[in-house]
């Protein structure tokens, strides 16, 4: 049997990270959580993840959209998926520029996301 892929959650909430991985898990995914960037960097997760979701301003550090950016820039790129309750102009063009697989205005629906994660494990 194959192992399901490895989808990772990166946000400071711990309620966004809860409510993803629940949502993530009733796919069949795999799921790993992280409160920052970093965390997400330093861990084995960081080479082993099909696609990323990461909220894009976390305090105190590294930033989703320096995280996406640092993942596509990789030899391997992961795809992310961006979320934020703060969505400019600005902020779209700066996650379009690193590469962002999707850019979700918080709250998003379900389904939206579904489609994104989906789209973003298609080989």
């Amino acid at each position: 049997m194959t192992e399901q892929p490895l989808i990772s959650v990166v946000d400071d909430d711990a309620g966004v990270r809860r409510s993803l991985d629940g949502l993530v898990r009733s796919l069949g995914y795999r799921v790993a959580m992280f409160e920052s960037a970093e965390a997400f960097l330093e861990s084995p997760c960081a080479s082993t993840s099909r696609c990323v979701i990461s909220d894009v301003q976390m305090p105190g550090g590294m930033s989703g959209i320096e995280l996406a950016h640092a993942l596509g820039t990789s030899d391997a790129a992961t795809p992310v998926i961006l979320i934020s309750a703060f969505v400019d102009e600005k902020v779209k063009g700066l996650a379009k520029a690193a590469g962002a697989h999707c850019f979700l205005k918080k709250p998003f629906d379900g389904d939206v996301i579904i489609a994104c994660l989906e789209k973003a494990l298609q080989p």
